[in-house]
């Protein structure tokens, strides 16, 4: 997941972000999170304030830090929080199986945060399913 300290969707998701990753973790998802966000730009989005983000909602992932925001440009990564979900099975690579939202709860629509796309793709991901819905990307 590609996320960041200062951005209202991210900070509305946090707790519930950390919540869903150490539900799934449990189950043998590995999780990383990636800021690739200037600190020139926005300074409290640099790795030291990371990690005292990681430590204060008690992150169960690596919280890694894209200087040169080519990690971000690979991906395509163009918000926060953007969520990518891989499969791999044993013969093949990494693929792509979800690019998309958390959720539709957004800081402002008094929809609650339940993680409801993301999980239902990491479960269909875990029991060898496919996706039976369409990938909502956030923002775009």
């Amino acid at each position: 997941m590609f996320i960041c300290n200062h951005c209202p969707f991210v900070k509305h998701l946090k707790k519930d972000i950390a919540k869903l990753t150490s539900f799934y973790i449990e189950k043998g998802l590995a999780s990383i999170a990636i800021s690739s966000n200037s600190i020139v730009t926005y300074p409290k989005d640099g790795p030291e304030y990371m990690a005292e983000e990681a430590k204060k909602f008690k992150y169960s992932f690596p919280y890694l830090y894209d200087e040169s925001q080519e990690v971000a440009k690979a991906f395509r990564a163009v918000c926060t929080p953007e969520f990518y979900l891989f499969k791999k099975d044993e013969q093949r690579k990494f693929e792509l199986f979800y690019h998309g939202q958390f959720d539709d709860s957004r800081p402002s629509n008094n929809v609650p945060v339940t993680g409801r796309d993301l999980s239902r793709a990491i479960d269909c991901v875990l029991s060898g399913q496919e996706l039976p819905f369409y990938q909502k990307r956030r923002y775009i």
